[in-house]
């Protein structure tokens, strides 16, 4: 069957970029993500370490002679590099005796294990200077053609002065669908009824074969199962992992902080759980700031087929929508960033003020975002930015570069105080 087109990721200018700077380039990302279909764009040749016809053949020859599977047009792609960890310190050598950049590109999508019982992880180099790491994460709305792109974060951190008008093709319900179906490229041009079930089978997948494979260590899938549930119930919230034991103690009293912060290390490994980071910020007083990351998948769709939803659900049950649909907010503003080598993180003090999000630069400069469903909140959430705002030491932080409320709603526009309400559906890079 012939794939489908290529859709454009945001992450193409990002993987060029590196390429230029790097001798080798390592995609990183959960499977299914799309990491191979891009790599392969920019690549001049190719191997498949998981290809069923030669994976026995590559393995044998990455251990007996693995320059042999570095030859090829460059950029040169090895495909799930980690099926053979070998290859990294191959890939190192190989650039430090070519010079030059750009020679090869590697995906993964499970991080090798290390430690004292892996001989191979011991001898793997780090390959700082040599190799490049790049995050790749799903499909964004507007990657996914359903952000109309009105509105550009790279634009508000330049600066927009005046109105903003910009309309989302997105309703609620379509939002439910978005949530639920994921980021997962091959899902998006499927019927709705097909594509919801890629979620399902991926964490099927999951549960049953790749979380026992990343590290080489037999987990209960049963265990596996009500970790996933409970992280999707506390998805977007600062839930401890005491919270999370408990949760799980209902259907597995033998469940400890031990084992859930094993289980959520090999789900880290397949970067499926990606945890939201506390932005620390110089305030004007001694309030202090809350540290703890905020729960999250890449993916909102991860956390609804593990609790088993669909969009029917979700639209009655606006709490938990909520919180899904910041999971969905933080994916996307986590793509849109990434070309300007920004980070997403989120704030919260001691006396309840917070921020959902906030994206930081480099450069210092730093966006607080709200983010709101309906209109109905957007009023609470602005007073809301402008008390952060007046907390932040503006002499040693700065003052934002725009704050912004994200929303399920249908219009972008900026308000009288200059606080602008941004759809997700009208946000592109």
């Amino acid at each position: 069957m012939a794939k489908t087109p290529y859709m454009n990721r945001v992450c193409d200018e990002v993987l060029a970029l590196e390429l230029s700077a790097a001798g080798a380039v390592l995609i990183e990302g959960p499977k299914w993500c799309g990491k191979s279909r891009t790599a392969e764009q920019h690549a001049k040749s190719a191997i498949f370490m998981q290809d069923s016809k030669m994976a026995a053949s590559y393995r044998k020859t990455a251990l007996a002679m693995p320059s042999l599977l570095l030859e090829g047009e460059t950029p040169h792609l090895i495909d799930e590099w980690q099926v053979t960890p070998v290859l990294w310190d191959a890939v190192r050598f190989a650039v430090d005796q070519r010079g030059g950049m750009g020679h090869f590109i590697l995906t993964g999508s499970a991080t090798p294990p290390d430690g004292n019982d892996d001989d191979e992880a011991k001898r793997r180099h780090t390959g700082t200077g040599r190799i490049t790491r790049m995050r790749m994460r799903p499909m964004s709305l507007w990657e996914s053609g359903e952000s109309s792109g009105g509105v550009s974060l790279a634009e508000l951190f330049e600066g927009v002065d005046g109105d903003i008008g910009a309309k989302s093709r997105l309703t609620i319900p379509d939002i439910a669908h978005a949530v639920c179906r994921g980021g997962w490229p091959e899902s998006v041009p499927l019927p709705e009824k097909v594509s919801l079930r890629i979620a399902t089978n991926y964490v099927k997948a999951v549960v049953e074969e790749d979380i026992h494979r990343v590290d080489g260590v037999e987990k209960n899938p049963e265990r596996v199962r009500n970790l996933l549930r409970s992280l999707a119930r506390n998805v977007s919230t600062l839930a401890t992992t005491e919270t999370i034991v408990g949760d799980m103690q209902g259907n597995d009293v033998s469940a400890s902080d031990k084992t859930v912060n094993a289980y959520l290390n090999a789900l880290r490994r397949l970067f499926l759980v990606e945890d939201t980071p506390a932005w620390m910020p110089t305030l004007r007083s001694r309030t202090a700031i809350r540290s703890s990351a905020k729960r999250q998948f890449v993916d909102p769709s991860i956390a609804v087929a593990a609790m088993g939803a669909n969009p029917a659900r979700l639209l009655k049950d606006f709490n938990t929508f909520g919180f899904l649909f910041e999971s969905l907010c933080t994916r996307d503003l986590r793509v849109y960033a990434q070309p300007l080598d920004g980070q997403v993180s989120h704030y919260r003090d001691k006396n309840g003020l917070e921020a959902d999000l906030v994206v930081s630069l480099p450069d210092g400069r730093w966006a607080p975002i709200e983010v709101k469903l309906g209109e109905g909140e957007v009023d609470e959430a602005a007073e809301n930015l402008k008390k952060l705002e007046s907390s932040v030491d503006s002499k040693k932080t700065g003052a934002p570069s725009f704050k912004m409320v994200a929303t399920g709603t249908p219009f972008a526009y900026r308000r009288e105080d200059g606080i602008i309400v941004c759809p997700i559906g009208c946000l592109k890079p």
